[in-house]
């Protein structure tokens, strides 16, 4: 153990409590175990928001020596100087808040001096002892339980058994009840607790709640998937020796987990057309934003294990860096995908000289191919806009809007009207004010605005539109009778990476697989469509520790607000779908595209 000065933790509660703000309300307490042991002792804790701090008191020579055994003393380590001193600080200049703490005092040597040394030093601190909300709890050494009543208000007691023998004035005084965890489990933390020990666990914790008192384990685990498993089973008080990893998981568990209420039902495909070297009339591209192999699980888990896109059967997985990033944004990748080449990031349908390159519907429709965009995104995001527009860098708007009437897309639609300043009906392209216009229309070139601004998500209300335009852009394509080229972004899987919510990371997910079901349902009815599904990029660095496949419960946890570099998987289905097999650059796509369509030498 190591010796601070009082002025020294004064300063660190400063430095901690400007870090990481006003102290959160919970459901679940947090214990700081043996809380002493921290390089920093009572200020970790108290910065981090815990509710109840440990210390080992060891009487000698009139001092309270906070220790856990008598060889351990180090002069000058003292319940006034490593608590209370800090504590009164806190309070007398309204640093964080102190309303709920409690102060476990575990006394290791003889119980009654102990204490009465305990009384004594704290009538210097009128501070802390005249504060209704602030309890100073008495463990390890008590005195006889029957003269608990005869304490000062200040004072209560940790219960050590799952049973009340005490009298009601006696009981009043009793903080919390703690047993040891080790008499119903040897579980470390990891995996699962077996079956009879849950059923050991669970019971303690029932007899513990019939008493009317929170209710703690001692002698547990200290992990994540431990602090989750008391948590659900209804642990009032978790120890830790980690305050701020503890805190920070206990209080974003609730807002880290998702129950997911809407579906997407998994369409079947018959695979007539699946991997058969035959030739392709028209291709579907749908790109998930920011959907990562555990984006994609998520979803999978929270649709009761299953969706249209796990039905297929050729898979791979893509790099995603950038040419001048290790790591890439929508825009690089986007380029990389609509036109086979890698670039610098921010860059739209440029290489990394900045000169145009040739996108996706640009090249086919030398091939007498039309094309057409869908996304959830601004029509003039990274993403859609590199597979019709070329400039340096994403945030040109302007310029990327008036790419659009320049483009060869035959359909568009998307969010953001309101960044395109101009007369529609001086264009080639005629608006329509309903998705269900778009599949009837016989026009040439069509467009339609899912919103002014931005588009909403799922759990805002947006429904099925991505979907609904999916099979209306089908319709409206094929019914050129022509080949046809069709991109679709779920775009929201990304922007809730960045957020992370994990909410909107599983329903943006499954509603995804909605527009890919669409897609699926084509190509089997077609025979000739090749369907191609992947990832620009991951977002968030997301993964999915725990959860409950029957209840579709998600738990997500992240590492970043931003993109990762990890490979992304990507999905085909139809004539030639093996193609996409294997491993390789995100700029392979377009050439792997072209081959299958046997336009490679042309």
């Amino acid at each position: 153990m190591y010796r601070f000065k009082t002025k020294f933790s004064f300063l660190f509660a400063l430095f901690c409590i400007t870090l990481l703000g006003a102290q959160q309300n919970r459901k679940t307490l947090i214990h700081s175990h043996n809380d002493y042991l921290q390089n920093v002792p009572f200020w970790t804790a108290y910065a981090n928001g815990l509710d109840i701090l440990e210390a080992d008191v060891f009487l000698k020579n009139g001092k309270l020596n906070v220790t856990h055994t008598e060889a351990e003393i180090i002069e000058g380590n003292t319940l006034q100087i490593l608590y209370l001193e800090p504590l009164k600080y806190a309070i007398e200049n309204n640093i964080g808040d102190p309303s709920g703490l409690m102060l476990m005092l575990d006394i290791k040597s003889d119980a009654e001096p102990t204490l009465k040394k305990i009384l004594a030093v704290l009538k210097k601190y009128p501070e802390i002892t005249s504060r209704p909300d602030i309890k100073i709890v008495i463990s390890g050494h008590r005195p006889d339980a029957k003269t608990y009543d005869s304490y000062p208000h200040f004072i209560y007691f940790d219960h050590q058994k799952l049973e009340s023998d005490l009298a009601s004035d006696d009981w009043q005084k009793v903080a919390f009840i703690s047993v040891s965890f080790k008499n119903f489990s040897e579980w470390n933390g990891k995996g699962r607790l077996t079956e009879e020990d849950y059923k050991k666990v669970s019971g303690a914790i029932k007899k513990a709640h019939a008493l009317k008192k929170p209710f703690r384990f001692w002698g547990t685990p200290d992990s994540k998937t431990a602090w989750k498993a008391f948590s659900d089973l209804g642990v009032d008080i978790i120890n830790t020796d980690m305050p701020h990893k503890a805190t920070t998981y206990v209080n974003t568990l609730e807002q880290r987990t998702y129950k997911n209420e809407i579906k997407s039902e998994v369409y079947k495909p018959t695979y007539a057309t699946d991997q058969k070297d035959m030739p392709i009339k028209n291709v579907i591209f749908l790109i998930g934003d920011g959907n990562g192999l555990n984006q994609i699980s998520s979803a999978v888990l929270a649709n009761g294990g299953e969706l249209t896109l796990s039905q297929l059967k050729s898979i791979g997985f893509i790099k995603t860096q950038s040419s001048d990033d290790f790591t890439t944004d929508s825009a690089a990748a986007g380029t990389a995908l609509a036109t086979g080449t890698k670039t610098y990031n921010r860059a739209i349908g440029l290489n990394p000289y900045r000169e145009p390159i040739e996108n996706m519907p640009e090249f086919l429709s030398k091939h007498n191919f039309v094309s057409g965009i869908i996304t959830t995104d601004h029509v003039t995001g990274a993403t859609p806009a590199s597979f019709f527009a070329h400039q340096k860098d994403r945030s040109d708007t302007e310029l990327i809007a008036n790419d659009l009437l320049k483009s060869k897309l035959s359909l568009f639609v998307g969010g953001g009207s309101n960044n395109f300043d101009f007369d529609w009906k001086k264009t080639d392209f005629t608006l329509v004010n309903n998705i269900n216009e778009i599949g009837s229309s016989k026009v040439d070139k069509l467009g339609h605005f899912l919103s002014m601004e931005g588009v909403p998500g799922v759990l805002e209300g947006r429904d099925n539109a991505l979907a609904e335009a999916t099979t209306n852009g089908i319709e409206f394509l094929n019914s050129k009778k022509t080949p046809f080229f069709l991109m679709v972004e779920a775009a929201q899987i990304d922007s809730n990476g960045h957020r992370n919510n994990v909410g909107g990371i599983v329903t943006e997910g499954i509603d995804f697989d909605r527009a890919i079901t669409e897609a699926i349902k084509f190509a089997d009815t077609s025979g000739n469509t090749l369907v191609i599904v992947t990832a620009d990029h991951e977002t968030g660095g997301f993964s999915i520790p725990q959860g409950n496949l029957k209840e579709s419960i998600i738990e997500g946890t992240f590492t970043t607000y931003d993109h990762t570099a990890t490979m992304v998987p990507i999905f085909a289905y139809g004539p030639r779908s093996q193609y996409f097999q294997g491993t390789y650059e995100n700029s392979d796509v377009f050439e792997k595209i072209i081959k299958a369509l046997n336009l490679g030498d042309n």
